[in-house]
């Protein structure tokens, strides 16, 4: 061997050295390796005539199911958990008492504060006595169907990154949401809806905008699709624009021979099977999404339960009573934005907390009782789990020299679940005298989520995407566990 080839070979890769030996019979092995790790493109179809399938398509839970469908009603901006449903007494006695107290928003890390008292009354509600602030008395007629967890916590007092938190279990976009993981473990019932609904606030979006609701490194017809509930619900259906009704069905047509003519190839064809399922879904939607919006078959008396006579509560009502009629109609997983754009068109309560709170809670307390009273009288609360939460809470102290407002506070606030197989009439943990720290039975967000995939029949340790080497799980790697203590 000459000193050249000698030098070549020395730098090869040890698996340019498993391709080469023995006439390539070591790549075999290496080959086999990497299948069995999944580190290779996925199979093409054994069959050249395998027919498109509907990503979309029902699939059966992993083991018996307590709920059907989630209402996820998300308090965009950060609910004071010490001004609604986590009374806290001490404030009362210490209000405007500057005191030593470690906090962490938006403003950085504090060593001290000027605490602001609650600003509402706490009342006894329910058999279960649940005291709830003023800010909501129709929910608080409801408590003995909810459970209430006044101990999470996340990493992130930033709203970006919260809100990432809150919908996907993690910081960085890019990754599913509760809802596409809902929906690629268990697909929908309805062909002719989306399995995965979004209904913003009417002031906007959230920050992150559709990264919110995004079903990142899995197929697109898994990611939330936004409705409005209002006559016109599907306001960008691109596929029909310019297009007749003949004209879409040709085009789905053209679509699934070119389907058939990948799978004939043996080529990966993934990404057009999603788009087909994308352009078919729309092409029924067209049809099928103005029906689900129309209330006129809804009595005078159920359009009050939700505040539609009211026009303070009109809006959010209309959305939570569409979340009904979607729930009926096999929608597996619905999520309703109070609040957005900026400042106090949201929660995020910086200045005036008693302006804010009273405008947003004024705006949700009764459409979200008519919800939960609606789904019950019809049998659909058994079935459907609703969640209450923000992104975070708020922290017990003022964050400026003057005025009422509160910085971001994600290491002790409060969420609520109810339906579903979900205990009623239940709290769990606590935070310390002044509601700034999650001290006893502590949860974090990704225990919510694990809660709310195990009511669905979905195991949050066992339904996995392989992606980026890994099997990729919403409650990250490591897992998490239901709270079993609300189940």
């Amino acid at each position: 061997m000459h000193n050249n080839d000698a030098d070549q070979f020395c730098r090869r890769t040890r698996r340019e050295l498993l391709w080469e030996t023995g006439a390539g019979f070591g790549a075999l092995g290496l080959t086999g390796l990497f299948h069995n790790d999944r580190l290779l493109a996925n199979e093409a179809p054994k069959s050249a005539g395998t027919t498109f399938t509907n990503p979309m398509a029902p699939k059966a839970p992993m083991y018996p199911a307590k709920a059907k469908a989630v209402i996820f009603l998300f308090m965009y901006g950060g609910p004071s958990q010490v001004d609604t449903f986590d009374e806290k007494p001490e404030l009362a006695r210490l209000d405007g008492k500057t005191i030593p107290v470690k906090t962490f928003g938006r403003g950085g890390h504090k060593n001290t504060g000027r605490v602001v008292g609650p600003k509402y009354a706490f009342k006894n509600y329910g058999k279960c006595g649940k005291r709830v602030s003023d800010l909501f008395p129709n929910v608080g007629q409801c408590v003995d169907d909810i459970a209430f967890i006044h101990s999470m916590y996340a990493e992130s007092p930033i709203h970006g990154s919260g809100l990432l938190m809150m919908n996907s279990g993690r910081l960085l976009s890019g990754s599913p949401c509760l809802g596409s993981w809902v929906t690629y473990g268990l697909g929908s019932v309805n062909e002719n809806l989306p399995g995965f609904v979004v209904m913003l606030d009417h002031s906007g979006g959230p920050i992150n905008g559709p990264k919110n609701w995004s079903s990142g490194y899995m197929p697109a017809a898994y990611q939330g699709v936004q409705i409005r509930a209002d006559k016109t619900p599907i306001h960008d259906l691109a596929v029909a624009e310019g297009m007749t009704r003949a004209q879409q069905r040709d085009l789905l047509d053209r679509l699934k021979e070119k389907n058939q003519e990948h799978l004939a190839a043996r080529q990966d064809n993934s990404e057009l099977v999603a788009r087909i399922a994308s352009y078919e879904l729309a092409y029924k939607m067209q049809e099928h999404a103005p029906e689900a919006v129309d209330f006129a078959k809804e009595t005078e008396e159920t359009k009050k339960l939700y505040g539609m006579d009211d026009k303070k509560t009109e809006d959010f009502g209309r959305k939570c009573l569409l979340a009904r009629r979607l729930v009926e109609r096999g929608v597996r997983f619905i999520q309703i934005y109070s609040g957005g754009n900026h400042n106090d068109h949201n929660w995020d309560a910086h200045g005036d907390l008693v302006k804010n709170h009273s405008l947003h809670a004024g705006a949700t307390d009764k459409p979200i009782a008519g919800l939960l009273t609606d789904l019950k009288r019809r049998g659909l609360l058994d079935s459907t789990v609703v969640i209450w939460s923000g992104e975070f809470g708020r922290q017990p102290t003022a964050e400026y020299a003057q005025g009422t407002g509160r910085d971001h506070n994600a290491y002790g606030f409060t969420s609520w679940l109810a339906g579903g197989g979900i205990k009623g009439g239940v709290s769990v943990g606590t935070t310390d005298e002044l509601g700034n720290f999650a001290v006893d039975d502590r949860f974090h967000v990704k225990n919510l989520h694990a809660t709310v995939l195990h009511q669905m029949g979905l195991d949050p340790n066992k339904l996995t995407y392989f992606y980026g080497g890994l099997d990729q799980k919403l409650v990250g790697v490591e897992g998490a566990e239901p709270i079993k203590q609300i189940i």
